[in-house]
């Protein structure tokens, strides 16, 4: 009996000592180079390889996405302003990235509106009713009289937007040489199914939701 009682209290001695010396071990000291914004950048830039750096961040810390090679990302455009020390990341992006963490079947739908100057009013996030008039008739404040307007999609947050000063190879992917008045929303189901080719079917405008 005092043979066990003496091997069970070395037993809780030993474990006593290794938390304790666990309790002084540095933490996980192990790093990942990582892109990173070498200054502010505004949404809708083109990166250019002195936009970014490498930065030696904590593994733990590293996010999905990111990435680790300049020539990667090289000539893509930003979807969101990215704070200077932000690691880029797909989803800040133009392109699949944008749909990181929405629901399944949820699609990137662009738009083509008939109101440029209205769409770079609106920014990524907020969220639109899409309306479709067969008559040019909008006078800022509403449609006249002249246009009948449909609402294809009620709600569905905007992605992307263009700025106009697309470069080549910087457009949204698709969009052609010019992305003018283009506008990526996010939609599911009977919503993307009504704005897939709806620029074709008559004017495209974009009202803030009130949702």
């Amino acid at each position: 009996m005092v043979r066990r009682r003496r091997l069970l209290a070395g037993l809780l001695a030993a474990l006593a000592c290794g938390i304790a010396v666990e309790a002084y071990l540095p933490p996980d000291a192990r790093t990942v180079l990582l892109l990173t914004a070498d200054g502010d950048l505004p949404a809708g830039h083109v990166l250019q390889p002195g936009d970014l750096r490498l930065s030696s961040l904590p593994a733990a810390a590293s996010p999905p996405g990111a990435f680790s090679d300049s020539g990667t990302v090289a000539g893509k455009r930003l979807a969101v302003p990215l704070r200077a020390g932000t690691a880029l990341t797909d989803s800040y992006l133009v392109g699949p990235g944008l749909l990181t963490g929405s629901p399944e079947g949820t699609a990137a739908v662009p738009l083509r509106t008939a109101d440029p100057a209205a769409a770079g009013l609106l920014s990524p996030g907020v969220l639109v009713d899409v309306m479709l008039a067969a008559g040019t008739g909008f006078d800022g404040a509403g449609f006249d009289g002249g246009a009948e307007a449909t609402l294809l999609a009620a709600g569905v947050p905007v992605l992307w937007i263009a700025d106009g000063t697309a470069e080549a190879g910087a457009t949204w992917p698709g969009s052609g040489n010019s992305d003018a008045g283009l506008v990526v929303v996010a939609a599911r189901g009977q919503d993307a199914a009504a704005l897939a080719g709806a620029s074709e079917r008559g004017n495209l405008y974009l009202v803030l939701s009130g949702d």
